[in-house]
């Protein structure tokens, strides 16, 4: 296993990777809300963490990666309210319409999706500890969490616990016995899904969703976390105290990674502020891998500003630049064949071709600096450049070694990959989550959820069918 070097949010240093039972690698990255269409800054965390899969696989780890999905919160609540539609449903759709745009994106190393709702018995089982622990406290039909008994909160964030006060941080709630207590279980409204606890009937917190499905997961402790750094504080801090607390256990987390946001003017691109780009726009009119690479040419930890008018078109130009030799040869490739012969390359350009491989590998393992291996497949890319007139006379073994920087791109950054750009290879990423959500309603008895489901498939062009062995599927396009 390579080396491989990352920043920790928590000790705010580049500590090398070691993982609590190698070569696996937990690792566990807040997921969507799904209440709304996704825009163009959620995709920029998920492209990121795709890579760190990728690159970690690659170098020998094996990575057990897991999303979560969001799938019943105020947002989503309030938005269904607005379209008098069911929360779940409204959420299964938008989570469904968020994994055909990731499969178009490339985004393929998440092992496990797994929906908050499913894991209400591991939620109600955690709060039940922490009460029983003298962590969390019922009151008015609610659960809460408090602060002031775990003294190590903050640490992550270096939120000092006397700074939470009523405001616009912290709601005001008579329920609570100090501000900063956060709810676990909510006692329920009318009309909104409930559950049945020994509190009466209600629905999980946010934060608490998470750490029951990673403690049910991973266990107690497992190697990496990550997420958007907004997520620091309140979220990822409460993870922290709520696991620990329920378990004894610690560190939850042996490294944190936090994504740097995007930003339009300025500011956090936001539903709740109005600055949004929608990411299936984006794609359409740029394609997914100029999205890709716009992304990953800067560093992960550093603010990306997106000027709406400037920076995709910016990068679809640069991109074609750096994808034109590659471009070039498997043009070649596919018209003549692996074995085609011809002429040796020049020695000393097929020794860079495989010394650069292993120079990028070793930029990306230094905290995942995907904005410096781009930089050398640029300098790979103006070298090739001068060569491109004597691509057709060289035999298809020098080709291929040429092609070993851009192959080592497209596997391990995403790059360069043209079959992500077909609408068959991007349902192929999502066409078995939406069938396994039908085979739940079916199983459930919601025959009118699983024809939607069928029929929305349907409407894009991919078909279903069922027969003993199960549910079939085969893609045509839309009609």
């Amino acid at each position: 296993m390579r080396r491989v070097a990352l920043y920790d949010s928590m000790t705010r240093s580049v500590r090398v990777l070691a993982p609590i039972q190698p070569p696996r690698v937990g690792l566990f990255v807040c997921g969507l809300t799904p209440y709304d269409e996704a825009h163009i800054g959620h995709a920029r965390t998920f492209v990121f963490f795709d890579v760190v899969a990728r690159a970690l696989t690659r170098w020998g780890y094996r990575v057990f990666s897991v999303q979560n999905v969001t799938n019943l919160d105020d947002k989503i609540i309030a938005r269904a309210g607005e379209l008098d539609e069911d929360p779940l449903l409204l959420a299964e759709r938008h989570f469904l319409a968020w994994l055909f745009l990731a499969g178009r994106l490339g985004i393929r190393s998440v092992n496990y999706y797994p929906r908050a709702t499913d894991y209400v018995p591991e939620i109600l089982a955690q709060i039940q500890a922490l009460v029983d622990r003298g962590y969390a406290y019922p009151s008015q039909g609610s659960v809460y969490y408090e602060i002031a008994k775990f003294p190590r909160y903050g640490a992550l964030s270096g939120q000092r616990t006397e700074a939470l006060r009523p405001g616009a941080r912290v709601e005001v709630d008579d329920a609570k016995r100090a501000p900063g207590d956060f709810v676990i279980w909510k006692a329920a409204t009318p009309g909104e899904p409930s559950w049945e606890s020994p509190w009466g009937p209600g629905r999980p917190g946010w934060h608490i969703e998470d750490t029951a499905i990673t403690l049910r997961l991973f266990g107690p402790r497992y190697d990496l976390h990550g997420g958007g750094l907004d997520l620091i504080f309140p979220h990822h801090e409460s993870e922290i105290a709520l696991a620990e607390a329920a378990t004894g256990e610690s560190p939850l987390v042996n490294y944190w990674m936090h994504g740097g946001l995007l930003n339009l003017a300025g500011e956090k691109m936001s539903k709740s502020l109005g600055n949004v780009y929608s990411l299936r726009t984006a794609i359409d009119e740029f394609g997914p891998m100029v999205l890709r690479f716009y992304y990953l040419n800067a560093h992960y930890r550093s603010p990306l500003e997106f000027v709406r008018a400037e920076s995709l078109p910016e990068a679809r130009e640069a991109y074609a630049r750096l994808v034109l030799p590659s471009d070039r040869i498997a043009e070649i490739l596919d018209r003549d064949g692996a074995e085609r012969p011809g002429a040796e390359g020049p020695p000393e350009l097929l020794e860079r071709a495989e010394d650069l491989v292993e120079r990028l590998d070793t930029t990306l393992a230094d905290d995942f600096n995907s904005r410096e291996a781009i930089a050398l497949l640029f300098g790979w890319t103006r070298e090739l450049t001068e060569h491109l007139d004597r691509f057709p006379s060289y035999s298809g073994d020098t080709l291929a070694a040429l092609q070993e920087p851009y192959d080592w791109a497209s596997e391990t950054l995403g790059l360069f990959e043209r079959s992500s750009t077909g609408r068959a290879g991007a349902w192929a990423q999502v066409v078995p989550i939406a069938i396994a959500a039908r085979a739940r309603a079916r199983a459930r008895g919601d025959f009118a959820e699983a024809d939607r489901i069928r029929d929305e498939l349907s409407a894009v062009g991919v078909h279903l069918e069922d027969d003993a062995a199960g549910t079939r599927w085969d893609f045509s396009g839309p009609k």
